[in-house]
């Protein structure tokens, strides 16, 4: 798998390339960074973060496997989170039913809820204030405005884009302060002993960003074209190249009710706690860029990406949480956990038939160039 990160423009310091990876990634562990400078590959840290708005269907069941494999077949760790940002969705019990039916198919993790770990806490509703501190960063730079469009009022603007529901912001509530793009993109923050936010912005203060008087979401600029070309090594898919001005335009990362978006969720909390390999869902490819480029607006080292194919049903719709006949607690009445293993690692080409199989034993089998990239029926 190819690591998706760019290092910003310049050269190394007096202090060498330890110190001058801790100053560009200053969130990365200190081991971590050292062993990056010495030339030598990190310890691999996948993670598994579903939402528990109900109980886990046989699609998550997959991703959950095939980034437990990917971690383990390098002798990395396994990080469980549980990405409870919706308030009015989420609930403790789904948690804590998931994490049972994770631990009943051997899928154990090394950090995370139960267990703990040094990264905590593990549940994104407990981890507000560092989504705070990201924001402020973000504000800093003069690129969060408030917006008080509703998706109605969005939808009006534009034809339907493609078939994949996709909504496309053309900006409406974007203030017209003048960024400087090219130097914010650059990654150095222009000039040295220079404050990133002053280079960026010529018009307006950094800290000029005002409240606004009614309930709004909040957004996060994208650069014009061509600078909004962001462009993803996936381990699986291969290159990935995506305009965020074309494909979601200034996109939002805290909601009008207050709760986080996730895309800047899931990039700070993958950033503080270590993560340098994400295997999820294909349904989740076009995000990688976004979250790119939120990591890098941050500071952050950005993961490795690995997506996989998506399981969907006879109507070539993915399988979901309203599949009722294929979520664990039907499962579990089905199937052992080695038969079900067994079926999940056969059609992810990692075994000749569906036999009954232990998590640990598909380890040594693990291996991308198996794994196919189309869809996968699922006739369960």
């Amino acid at each position: 798998m190819r690591t998706c990160f760019a290092m910003k423009a310049g050269r190394p310091e007096a202090g060498g390339m330890y110190g001058y990876l801790k100053e560009t990634f200053g969130i990365m562990k200190e081991e971590q960074i050292q062993k990056e400078a010495d030339g030598l590959k990190p310890t691999v840290k996948g993670r598994f973060a579903p939402s528990p708005t109900g109980r886990m269907h046989l699609g998550n069941v997959f991703a959950a496997l095939m980034s437990w494999l990917s971690a383990k077949s390098q002798g990395g760790q396994w990080l469980l989170r549980i990405e409870d940002l919706d308030p009015q969705r989420s609930h403790a019990e789904y948690a804590e039913t998931l994490m049972d039916d994770l631990l009943w198919l051997g899928l154990e993790w090394d950090e995370g809820p139960r267990i703990g770990g040094g990264n905590g806490p593990y549940w994104q509703s407990q981890r507000s204030d560092l989504y705070e501190q990201a924001l402020r960063q973000l504000q800093q730079k003069g690129l969060i405005y408030p917006c008080t469009c509703t998706r109605a009022d969005i939808m009006a603007t534009q034809a339907p884009h493609e078939s994949d529901g996709r909504v496309v912001y053309k900006g409406t509530c974007r203030s017209q302060r003048a960024v400087r793009w090219d130097v914010l993109m650059s990654g150095n923050g222009g000039a040295k002993g220079a404050s990133p936010a002053k280079e960026v912005l010529r018009n307006e203060a950094p800290d000029a960003f005002t409240a606004p008087s009614a309930p709004a979401a909040l957004r996060l600029m994208v650069p014009p074209q061509p600078l909004a070309d962001v462009v993803c090594h996936d381990g699986h898919y291969g290159e990935v190249s995506e305009n965020l001005a074309s494909h979601c335009g200034d996109f939002i990362v805290r909601r009008r009710d207050g709760a986080w978006a996730y895309q800047l969720a899931v990039v700070v909390d993958d950033a503080l706690m270590g993560v340098n390999e994400v295997v999820r869902g294909r349904d989740l490819l076009l995000s990688a860029p976004q979250q790119m480029y939120v990591a890098r607006l941050l500071g952050y080292s950005q993961p490795a990406f690995a997506h996989i194919p998506l399981l969907i049903n006879a109507q070539g719709q993915r399988l979901s949480k309203r599949d009722k006949s294929l979520d664990m607690g039907e499962l579990r009445s089905r199937y052992t956990a080695g038969e079900l293993l067994g079926k999940l690692a056969h059609v992810a080409g990692l075994a000749p038939d569906e036999g009954s199989v232990t998590a640990r034993e598909l380890i040594p089998q693990f291996s991308w160039t198996s794994v196919p990239r189309e869809d996968i029926l699922c006739e369960m």
